[in-house]
């Protein structure tokens, strides 16, 4: 009589899982950055408990205050900007005048080339994106609420957490501690290192097109920091353009000066600064990075510059104890 029983268990419990998980799909991407930054400001946290003596919901929502003060408000600023320069772009686009000078522009490399019906689908593949994003102000709220709520009791609660998910788990209490410990690592990782050049390099984009006079700076220095968690590829991909466009609308000395930013100014932060921040934190090879990234932002979207590398690292943690296991 135990197998039915366990089987129907089994079932019941499957069954509760898929249906938890369509609950909670709408809320995934708060509830993993809210992990993300839970991990990283652990140590914030600690420091905090300490100065309060243990109480850890007051070290929570002081640890949740900093969040807010040095993170949360500089990107509502930041994305009223890039709104702005967003709008203009979709709607220049949109009313023909972007599009007939990039028409322009090509023709006249191209010479008699005739390239006018594939860029026209390009660019109205691009203004249909644009108008996605002016719909979604409301789910953006509701999710920074829920990632706000999420990160403070994983902050406060996050320890005893980790612990019942050991408990549960069937590895081996040193196996489960291991893969905690280079998640732990990879998050760090990625948000120290990758992550936070990445904003450098992107904030110096910005800066650098906006002394040469390269327009919508804040859009496309944005799209500079996305574009410099690619490795091997980085700014690059959006500083050639901008290069390019100087050179032909003729201006040949800001075209040269920016050029010369982004080879010192952008292109050296990885060197100088990345062994700094990321430390001792768990390396994986450029080619693994570089395909999660990619494999990250296919499957998972925006966050999955994120996901890509952690399901990497959990994939190797995991390769490294079935190959203990085996031996």
């Amino acid at each position: 009589m135990l197998q039915p029983r366990l089987y129907f268990l089994l079932a019941t419990l499957i069954g509760t899982f898929v249906l938890s998980f369509f609950i909670f799909r709408p809320f995934l991407y708060a509830l993993v950055l809210a992990m993300v930054f839970a991990v990283v400001f652990q140590p914030i946290h600690q420091k905090i408990t300490g100065f309060v003596r243990g109480r850890q919901g007051l070290a929570a929502f002081a640890t949740i205050l900093i969040v807010v003060v040095f993170i949360f408000t500089p990107l509502v600023f930041l994305g009223i900007q890039l709104f702005k320069e967003a709008e203009q772009l979709y709607f220049s686009l949109a009313n023909g005048g972007g599009k007939n000078a990039i028409l322009n522009i090509l023709n006249n490399l191209r010479g008699d080339f005739n390239i006018d019906q594939y860029l026209e689908q390009g660019l109205d593949w691009l203004i249909q994106r644009l108008g996605s994003v002016f719909s979604g102000v409301a789910k953006i709220m509701a999710s920074s609420f829920i990632f706000l709520i999420a990160l403070y009791y994983l902050l406060k609660d996050g320890q005893s957490l980790k612990a019942r998910i050991i408990a549960l788990s069937p590895l081996s209490d040193i196996d489960d501690e291991a893969i905690s410990k280079k998640l732990g690592m990879a998050i760090n990782s990625v948000i120290k290192g990758s992550l936070l050049i990445a904003l450098i390099q992107g904030t110096m984009t910005m800066v650098g097109f906006t002394i040469f006079g390269v327009p919508n700076a804040v859009l496309w220095g944005s799209v500079a920091a996305i574009a410099a968690l690619i490795p091997g590829i980085g700014t690059a991909l959006v500083l050639i353009p901008a290069i390019a466009f100087l050179f032909l609308q003729g201006e040949t000395f800001y075209g040269i000066g920016l050029i010369v930013w982004g080879m010192g100014g952008v292109g050296l932060i990885d060197n100088f600064l990345g062994p700094k921040l990321v430390g001792h934190g768990i390396h994986l090879h450029p080619l693994i990075i570089l395909l999660s990234v990619f494999g990250g932002f296919v499957f998972f979207g925006p966050i999955g510059f994120l996901l890509g590398p952690l399901t990497a690292t959990l994939f190797f943690a995991l390769l490294d104890i079935y190959s203990l296991q085996v031996k």
